[in-house]
């Protein structure tokens, strides 16, 4: 099973293309972790759905969660806004902790799979200046699961990979087509309606219009009319 790998999906063009390295460009076979956490965004997992069963993922979890309960991010306590216009510092749609708690949870699933290899889509080129997609977090992220493993301990530690970290949306874009990544399947968007439609105006609509512009690729994104 070590030719295997938790990918974390959630349902956007980042993981999507990251699906699509792990199991048709490095041949793993594929488990696929995705979290209702009560984001606003929720058709992401729907979206998260579709995106794994078209990559043949061997099985496709959704691990409920709650750290809205704690509040302090836009994305999971709607009293905060989605800001539509860019910003200085780290964005209110930052989720405190989001990917440690989310890569914990993929390297238990890991463990008791005995995959070899965990992947995860940040990317520290074209994002919001979330402070857990940085090639720092990453390394230590690989150096915690070395010591905090059974694998780990016995010298056979389950690898992070990371394949988006340094490059562009173009460059995501680019390398998602040419793997067959349907980025139609997929919702970016911080405030979709139920229908995964896109709002066009929050960080992520705008980054992932930008990508699709610089990348000179047709935009299959759906908008919200009106």
């Amino acid at each position: 099973m070590s030719a295997s790998a938790v990918v974390l999906l959630s349902g956007g063009m980042d993981s999507a293309t990251c699906l699509a390295m792990a199991s048709r460009r490095d041949g793993l076979g594929c488990y696929a972790l995705s979290f209702d956490y009560g984001q606003r965004h929720r058709a992401e997992l729907a979206a998260a759905g579709r995106i794994a069963a078209a990559f043949g993922a061997r099985e496709h979890r959704v691990l409920r969660l709650d750290p809205g309960a704690l509040g302090g991010s836009a994305l999971t306590d709607r009293s905060i806004a989605v800001p539509e216009q860019p910003g200085e510092g780290i964005p209110v749609t930052y989720v405190p902790a989001r990917n440690t708690v989310f890569l914990s949870l993929a390297l238990a699933w890991a463990e008791v799979l005995d995959a070899g290899f965990i992947y995860v889509g940040v990317n520290a080129v074209d994002y919001s200046g979330y402070p857990d997609c940085r090639p720092q977090y990453i390394d230590a992220w690989q150096s915690m699961a070395n010591l905090a493993t059974k694998r780990g301990v016995e010298g056979n530690p389950i690898l992070l990979r990371a394949p988006l970290i340094a490059l562009s949306k173009a460059g995501i874009i680019r390398e998602g087509l040419a793997l067959g990544v349907d980025f139609a399947l997929t919702v970016s968007c911080y405030q979709p309606d139920a229908s995964g439609a896109a709002c066009g105006a929050c960080d992520a609509c705008r980054l992932r219009s930008a990508g699709f512009r610089a990348a000179g690729v047709a935009d299959p994104t759906r908008y919200r009319q009106g």
